[in-house]
């Protein structure tokens, strides 16, 4: 029960802000593709900040954390990648491009988090 608050937590206090700012642009009369890309953005800010509770659970190793949190972000970043306007999906290479820039993306910043974790945190 404890992992689920702060699933909450972490993912509803990005999700309440990006969503306000949305309505505050929306109000103002902005583009509407920069609200509904503001809106989506902070879809992907609440999906990667509730997901990193896996991180939490101390008695699982790092290659299950990260396989969780992988899936995780495959039904929740990647759909808003695809839905978002960002990009063309109106072929099947398109859609590929952005599965390319899903899966790079993830293994850069996974990577980099990883050695700076074991860099600035587990030194001895």
């Amino acid at each position: 029960m404890i992992l689920f608050k702060k699933v909450l937590l972490r993912g509803a206090i990005p999700f309440i802000i990006m969503t306000g700012i949305s309505f505050l642009m929306k109000a103002q009369n902005l583009d509407s593709f920069q609200v509904r890309s503001t809106f989506v953005t902070g879809l992907i800010i609440t999906a990667v900040a509730a997901a990193s509770v896996i991180y939490d659970i101390k008695h699982w190793s790092l290659l299950k954390q990260s396989v969780v949190h992988f899936i995780i972000m495959l039904g929740t970043v990647l759909p808003c990648l695809l839905l978002s306007g960002w990009f063309p999906v109106g072929e099947a290479q398109d859609i590929l491009k952005i599965v390319v820039i899903f899966l790079v993306t993830g293994i850069v910043l996974w990577l980099l988090a990883y050695f700076i974790i074991v860099k600035f945190f587990n030194a001895s």
